[in-house]
């Protein structure tokens, strides 16, 4: 993943130093971690420089082919598989130093930028230390047969790769975008622990395989683990494509109005924004910004054409067809199965929590939550934007807005969690990304290097 250092004057160059800072930490406690592994157990048999040649020849594999879903993105990648089945084969230090050459091998050929390559390598070999020294230090040996494995150990040394891994890549995020570690690390962790978990018996497999037919059991067990690799990544491709031709959609109903250009991709992004100050989980508050995506999708329909070009306020006939934008926007978006959830809060955004909005007159609770969000994401952009018969309103104006309409056009609830949460000054800067929005079930991928992407 970019480290995403933001450009500019003084703040670029004190966050350069302060990530130059933090890698070369890094590097020092991984130095340190890596000589304690040799120091508390110099000795190299023979069949652990064979198992650590092996695995990290296979991680250095999967580093090579790991593949990104954005630019702004982690990259999809098994290699921490084979590193982890190694701590357990050979946990000494010759499986630290080859898990560093696979991953400086993998930097190289790949070209990444110093800062990045230096943090990727620092960052493996520290959490390939800890958890091969918190594997030992509770009673962990080479696992040889079945009758050798220590589960608590190996429990242990697969949370200091969760909670190394993921920390390392928090801190990085948190200093070069200048937020607080404990909530950046968090909504991490707490979408990938699950996923951490299921990794334990895949990485037990992986080193029973290994210790029974020995570099070809290894290989044999990879083949088909890269092979679920390729179909997730044919799968996110697939989902990509689908975006990728909303997004197409979206910008040519756009075009059709100069005034709001970007419109429904401001107001995906501040949905996203709004449903994650309100604490929605990370799979609602993708589909939210889905359906505040395509909210106005309908008005790619010919009979809104002149409306939509016309250069100042509209009639009351005018309005009243306009009004029928959102039946438009469901009935298309009907016709896809994958956005059936959608469907309601689409047709739903302009209603009010009184009851007076359209096109059904529901009131309060009865709206989708969905709705109410894009009621409020759609307001803000459309305050905040220049049109020919008035300029764009301040924050402080927006917000006087939402208190005046609290509980007649907008949520209460929503609206006192939204203008006490830090995310609503967010909704105004202009430097927040118009992220992509990801149409489908993202599928995760696990990265042992999160900074491999160039």
């Amino acid at each position: 993943m970019d480290l995403n250092l933001r450009c500019g004057g003084f703040f670029f160059a004190l966050m350069s130093n302060r990530i130059s800072a933090y890698v070369g930490t890094l590097v020092v406690l991984a130095a340190l971690a890596s000589g304690w592994v040799y120091a508390t157990n110099p000795a190299l048999p023979v069949p652990h420089l064979r198992a650590a040649i092996c695995f990290a020849a296979l991680s250095g594999l999967c580093g090579m082919l790991a593949y990104k879903k954005t630019a702004e993105s982690e990259a999809g990648s098994i290699a921490f598989l084979p590193m982890l089945a190694s701590v357990i084969v050979a946990p000494t230090w010759i499986t630290v130093l080859c898990v560093g050459v696979a991953t400086i091998v993998v930097e190289l050929v790949s070209r990444r930028k110093p800062i990045k390559a230096t943090f990727n390598v620092a960052q493996a070999m520290f959490w390939v230390a800890i958890a091969t020294l918190a594997y030992r230090y509770l009673g962990g040996t080479p696992l040889k047969t079945t009758a050798d494995v220590n589960f608590p150990a190996f429990i242990a040394a697969l949370a200091a790769f969760a909670l190394l891994n993921s920390g390392a890549l928090a801190g990085a995020i948190a200093i070069s975008e200048d937020r607080p570690f404990g909530p950046v690390w968090w909504g991490g962790a707490k979408v990938t622990v699950v996923a951490d978990l299921l990794t334990l018996p895949f990485v037990y497999v992986f080193a029973w395989f290994y210790v029974n037919w020995g570099p070809i059991g290894a290989v044999a067990f990879m083949i088909p683990a890269l092979g679920l690799r390729e179909l997730n990544k044919v799968n996110w491709q697939l989902q990509r494509t689908n975006h990728e031709l909303l997004q197409l959609m979206v910008a040519a109903i756009e075009a059709r109005d100069p005034y709001t250009s970007g419109h429904s991709r401001r107001v995906a992004r501040n949905a996203r924004l709004i449903a994650q100050a309100i604490g929605l989980r990370e799979r609602q508050v993708e589909r939210v910004a889905i359906a505040a995506l395509l909210h106005d999708v309908g008005k790619i329909h010919e009979v809104f054409a002149p409306i939509l070009s016309k250069p100042g306020r509209l009639t009351a006939d005018e309005n009243a067809v306009m009004q029928t934008h959102p039946i438009k926007s469901e009935e298309l978006v009907r016709t896809v199965s994958q956005l059936s959830d959608v469907v309601a809060p689409i047709r739903n955004h302009h209603e009010n929590w009184d009851g007076t909005g359209y096109p059904d007159g529901l009131v309060g609770e009865n709206i989708p939550v969905a709705s109410r969000i894009i009621m409020f994401a759609d307001t803000i952009d459309a305050m905040t934007t220049d049109r020919p018969y008035r300029a764009a309103l301040t924050e402080a104006q927006v917000r006087a807005e939402f208190l005046k309409l609290r509980a007649r056009q907008f949520d209460p609830s929503i609206c006192d969690k939204l203008l006490t949460s830090p995310v609503y000054a967010r909704l105004f800067d202009q430097d927040v990304p118009l992220a992509p929005v990801i149409v489908g079930q993202e599928l995760r991928k696990v990265a042992s290097s999160p900074l491999l992407a160039s």
